[in-house]
């Protein structure tokens, strides 16, 4: 699955504009995406450290149409959604080499996700 199918389009309501405060997103995500497959997505388009990734299913709904001959059923698409806790502080990480001296890694990640609108 690419990265760019991954990730559907943010989930923008009251509750998770409050979220942004706590450094949590939220995203509609495709229905087969797992954990991981969306941790990965989620770092390499916005660029920041993941720290934990939330998901929930949701059913569609039931829809009645009235028409003159009878009713017709049908339901809403399901769907999911991801909230996504990225590192709002982040540091450059330390690692020992071959040699046993230590060594910094030059990665320097975004504490934020600007491209949609989120701003803490």
């Amino acid at each position: 699955m690419n990265k760019y199918d991954i990730i559907v389009r943010p989930y923008i309501t009251e509750k998770t504009t409050d979220l942004v405060a706590e450094g949590k997103y939220a995203f509609v995500v495709d229905i087969r995406a797992t954990k991981i497959d969306i941790k990965k997505a989620v770092e390499d388009l916005f660029n920041v450290k993941v720290l934990s990734v939330n998901t929930a299913r949701f059913d569609g709904k039931k829809r009645i149409q009235r028409q003159a001959s009878g009713a017709a059923v049908g339901y809403t698409n399901r769907w999911k959604k991801a909230i996504v806790k990225i590192d709002t502080d982040p540091k450059a990480e330390e690692y020992l080499t071959a040699g046993g001296k230590k060594a910094t890694s030059a990665k320097k990640y975004k504490n934020s996700i600007d491209e949609f609108g989120f701003t803490q």
